[in-house]
Order: structure tokens, then sequence, then C-alpha cells
């Protein structure tokens, strides 16, 4: 446990200390034009645990992300949004052979997933895609950041053996904390609409995203691996624009000045 707590802060200290890097010295690198965005994302959210332990697109379930984007230097900008997902996922929808295996023919479980994601990220963009000369604006990109995860889960099993005695479980809505990390593009349609791609993971710190956890017994759940959770799409944004005057035509510098 001191071990578990250690890890997770030694990750919040280098997440700090990335953004401070960052950060420094970014309002001498602000240009002439800040930006904003306002946008829509549409695409399939993932799991990744007891019911599903290797990652596969087929298990994407629909997903609408909504997002405001600001860039704050060149290179990076900052995200916040927000995710809705829904998923039912059952130990025997699978339809490869991979998934044919003893412990989910043992367990026979249901799984009902809702997610409600709010997060803030860092983006890092690898092109400058703020360069409004270029007669083509297009820029890969990095991020990291943050997430608050509201989730609420439904399980059950209808195993046959008759040393698992069944599980029903209905969780009350439960908060965690996420860290999403990922890669996108971004490409220009206009000057004020944009069109982008994302595929992104979320490393959770506990095992209980799928309520299937060693404390049911009978070692119906992996106990070395926590759970994870992942976002693929397509989203379409709006941008807006300022014009920065420089200080010496601002008689009356405002909040955002």
């Amino acid at each position: 446990m001191i071990l578990k707590k250690f890890k997770q802060a030694l990750l919040i200290c280098f997440l700090l200390q990335i953004g401070g890097v960052f950060f420094r010295n970014v309002s001498f690198a602000q240009s002439s034009v800040t930006t904003s965005e306002i946008g829509v994302g549409i695409g399939g959210a993932n799991y990744k645990g007891e019911l599903a332990p290797n990652y596969r697109l087929a298990n994407n379930q629909p997903a609408l992300t909504v997002f405001y984007r600001r860039d704050i230097s060149n290179p990076i900008t900052l995200r916040g949004g927000l995710m809705f997902s829904h998923r039912i996922f059952s130990d025997n929808t699978a339809s490869d052979d991979a998934y044919d295996l003893p412990l989910p023919n043992y367990r026979q479980a249901n799984l009902r997933l809702s997610l409600m994601e709010l997060s803030a990220v860092m983006e890092y963009n690898f092109l400058d895609y703020y360069d409004f000369r270029q007669p083509r604006r297009v820029s890969p990109y990095f991020f990291i950041g943050v997430a608050g995860l509201l989730y609420n889960v439904k399980l059950s099993t209808e195993s046959q053996d008759p040393n698992l005695e069944p599980l029903n479980k209905n969780y009350r809505t439960s908060l965690t904390v996420a860290v999403p990390i990922g890669v996108g593009v971004k490409y220009a349609l206009s000057r004020h609409w944009n069109l982008g791609l994302e595929f992104g993971a979320r490393k959770l710190f506990n095992d209980r995203l799928d309520a299937l956890t060693e404390d049911d017994g009978k070692h119906v759940a992996n106990p070395y691996n926590n759970d994870w959770y992942f976002y693929n799409g397509v989203s379409i944004s709006y941008t807006f624009y300022r014009i920065n005057c420089p200080p010496i035509y601002k008689n009356k510098p405002g909040i955002l000045d």
C-alpha cells in the first residue's frame, strides 16, 4: 500500500514538473493572435480489464465528447473536455477463440458500465499549427493530463460451478482519478474549422472499474493488473481569434490582458 501511494505521488510530481518546463516563459512566446476552440467528437470508448484482458477494436462502444481548447504558445495548447459512454460486456460476447478461456467460462459474467470523464490535458503540437501563413495547416500532437472519472457498474454472474457463489453487484456512482495519455492529428479545413483524429489511453490506479476483484474469492480476477479504458474518435471544432495588442497601445489592460 505504501509503495502504491508513493508511485501515485511520484507520477503527480512528474506531471507537475513537465508542466513547469513547458509553461516557463510562455508569456514571451505568445504570438500576436490567441485562438480558442469549442468542439465535439464522436468515437468509441473501450475497456481493458477482467472481461477484456486485451485491447480489441471490436469492443468499442459509442462515446461522445465535448471540449474547449486554447493555445498558450506556438507548440502548447490546453484542453478541457467531457466524455460520455455506456457499454455492455459479457464473457460470452467475444467471437474469437482467444476468449474461449477457462476463467471467462468459469465466471459467466455480464457487465454494464457507464462512464463520464472530466479531463484537463496539455497538448504538444509537433508542427507549427498556428502559423496562419501556411496554405495547409496540419500537425500531429501528443497529450497528457489528469482526469476525474464518474462511473456506474452493474455486474452479474451466471456460473454453473457450485464452488462459485453468484455475484450480483449494482454500485452507485463512484469517483476515481485517471491519467489520460495519447496522440492525435489536427487538420485545418478552413480558417475557422478544424478536423481532429485522436487515440488515447487512460491509466487507472485501481482494479475496480469492472467490479471484479480478488476480494470476490475463488480467483475470479487478476490482482496484478489495474483496469484501463480508452477513447478513439474524430472531432470537429470552431476557432475563435483574438488579436493581442502590443503593450504600448493598451490604455487600461483588462482581466484577460
